[in-house]
């Protein structure tokens, strides 16, 4: 065979393995903004639930949800504790005193302002900004959240960039280990189901093990009707506090909270972060929903691509 046909036939193999990139759309809502991929509803920002905005439901290619129901839309048998667990959020325990983590009387608010990018294509773009307000309305910070959404036949990604503005004055994250990009897997997927879940990082920790320690990603993947599917978070080197550590239970919450490290290990220095007037922080965060476990879907690999 000429060498010049067996590149090209090498190369049509090479097309036909990797699976084709989907047409994500991203409509406005009643409540805030529906993102589709090839026509399957993929996420849903929406601008308020609970005391804040968050992407719920998570779905998998195929219509498998990957997050709990519970409370935006409970399901028969299903789990029904920590209803401040909702989706996909970011949000932390102790920002200039204001408990912004939990739904308890006395808590913060995150207050959708407007959406500034709603776009479609190839990739998917929201982009929102948001108010932390205190428990007498007044302002603490301002954040500017942003996602771009994609996918294939056999994941879906989400890459976040959330960006904090110290607007209305110095911002001070405690040490808490209350936080911070988090998400409530669904009930058949977490390790307490003993439906197969599991829960590991980069370092090799498993399920208790996981909790508090540093890692570039954690998987958590579990059983979903009858398949195996998992979510996968990456921290991103640039990150402050990188490599972040882990609020993540068997009980099927799963977070990195990148201001944390005495409330996880009281051997260690406290991690709180104080940003001056007038300044910002950002972090950025891959969520990758993919079917198998975090071998099949080359998770480490996939964080070496990120990290680039």
């Amino acid at each position: 065979m000429p060498a010049a046909h067996s590149i090209a036939l090498a190369a049509s193999c090479l097309l036909l393995a990797t699976p084709a990139s989907a047409a994500v759309t991203v409509e406005k809502t009643e409540n805030g903004a529906a993102v589709k991929v090839d026509g399957q509803l993929f996420t849903e920002y929406r601008t308020r639930s609970g005391n804040k905005p968050v992407l719920w439901p998570i779905v998998a290619p195929g219509g498998k949800r990957v997050t709990r129901g519970y409370p935006i839309e409970p399901q028969p048998g299903e789990t029904n504790d920590h209803r401040h667990q909702r989706g996909l959020w970011f949000t932390h325990g102790e920002v200039n005193g204001v408990m912004f983590w939990s739904e308890e009387q006395g808590s913060g608010e995150i207050r959708h302002r407007e959406f500034t990018r709603l776009e479609g294509g190839d990739t998917g773009m929201i982009v929102a900004r948001n108010d932390w307000l205190a428990p007498d309305g007044k302002r603490v910070c301002s954040e500017e959240q942003t996602f771009q959404f994609s996918g294939d036949d056999k994941s879906r990604t989400i890459d976040a960039t959330l960006k904090l503005n110290a607007s209305d004055g110095e911002l001070k994250f405690g040490d808490n280990k209350e936080g911070s990009f988090g998400l409530r897997v669904a009930d058949t997927i977490r390790v307490d189901s003993r439906q197969g879940g599991q829960i590991i990082t980069s370092e090799g920790a498993t399920n208790e093990n996981a909790w508090g320690r540093p890692a570039n990603w954690v998987d958590y993947h579990g059983t979903v009707d009858g398949e195996v599917f998992g979510v996968a978070i990456l921290d991103h080197p640039s990150n402050p506090s990188h490599p972040v550590r882990w609020h993540v239970r068997p009980y099927g919450l799963f977070a990195a909270n990148p201001f944390t490290r005495k409330a996880f290990d009281p051997a260690q220095v406290p991690a709180a972060i104080t940003v001056p007037p007038g300044g910002s922080i950002t972090f950025k965060y891959q969520v990758i929903v993919h079917p198998g476990d975090e071998q099949e879907a080359g998770i480490a690999q996939r964080y070496e691509e990120f990290a680039k």
